[in-house]
């Protein structure tokens, strides 16, 4: 008497494949973009800095400009002040990879069957779009400062905030990827985010600097995605000649002015050379 074998069940073997890395990217992506609306707290609170430096410094400083010129100091400000709102959201996204170190999820993530870039690009993308939001929503004052409600000039101003989200988030989970500790990650970023700030030109004109300013102001690169941007906002003002100059001189290497393409591709350059450092940083981790 014979028996017959019992049916033996297919295993799917997952991993190695493209799609299976899309699949990863795609689901640490949507885990950034969860942890972001569920703390609402963050939300708000990470809106009250941008908005206290463009109403209360702004209008503080807008005494600079006279009142007849028609164009308020809040105005020159607003693309510093997103890229403030930018600059902050995106790096310290990354302190979520500090976290999950110490919280030992990070290693069940680097032990999944896909590449590791895979998450990398996930979490660049992720704190990207987190930040890309934020700057969503200061956009909002846009017409308060000065600065029209214009379709293109909004969808030139996000296109031009995703690609800076994108450079900065791939360069902070560079800077995390190889710290343990949430105390360190604070500490650099605390070290670096000011210093990048307050010399982009975000609140004074790149002209006219002492030689020693003007060097420092070409060297951080944050500079080279507020120049587009506030070129893109004055192109949409009235403003006197003259004035216009002195506000918006644009980015100049030897008195020859960079084009804005240029100057993209510039941050652009530097979102893919962190992305990819990220990587190989994160193929090391053990």
């Amino acid at each position: 008497m014979t028996t017959a074998a019992a049916p033996v069940a297919r295993m799917r073997v997952t991993g190695g494949g493209l799609a299976s890395d899309i699949r990863a990217a795609r689901v640490v992506w949507r885990r950034e973009l969860l942890r972001f609306f569920r703390n609402r707290l963050r939300l708000v609170a990470s809106l009250a800095q941008p908005v206290l430096f463009l109403f209360v410094l702004g209008t503080g400083l807008a005494s600079l400009i006279p009142s007849s010129s028609g164009v308020n100091f809040r105005t020159f400000m607003f693309p510093g002040i997103l890229a403030m709102t930018v600059l902050f959201t995106a790096l310290f996204s990354a302190i979520s990879i500090v976290w999950d170190r110490e919280f030992g999820f990070l290693r069940e993530m680097l032990v999944a069957p896909v590449r590791r870039g895979a998450i990398v690009v996930g979490k660049s993308a992720g704190g990207a779009s987190t930040a890309v939001i934020q700057g969503a929503v200061m956009l909002v004052f846009a017409g308060v400062v000065g600065v029209p409600y214009s379709p293109r000039l909004l969808l030139v101003l996000l296109g031009e905030m995703a690609l800076l989200a994108f450079a900065l988030t791939a360069f902070g989970v560079l800077l995390a990827s190889r710290m343990t500790q949430i105390e360190s990650f604070q500490a650099v970023m605390q070290f670096l985010v000011m210093p990048m700030f307050f010399l982009s030109g975000a609140m004074f004109p790149a002209a006219g600097l002492p030689a020693w300013l003007a060097v420092l102001t070409r060297l951080d690169p944050l500079a080279y995605a507020v120049d587009p941007m506030r070129r893109a906002i004055f192109a949409n003002v009235s403003a006197p000649a003259q004035l216009s100059q002195r506000l918006n001189p644009g980015m100049t290497w030897f008195s020859w002015h960079l084009p804005i393409a240029l100057e993209l591709g510039l941050v652009a350059v530097g979102a893919v050379g962190a992305l990819l450092l990220a990587i190989w940083q994160f193929s090391k981790t053990e």
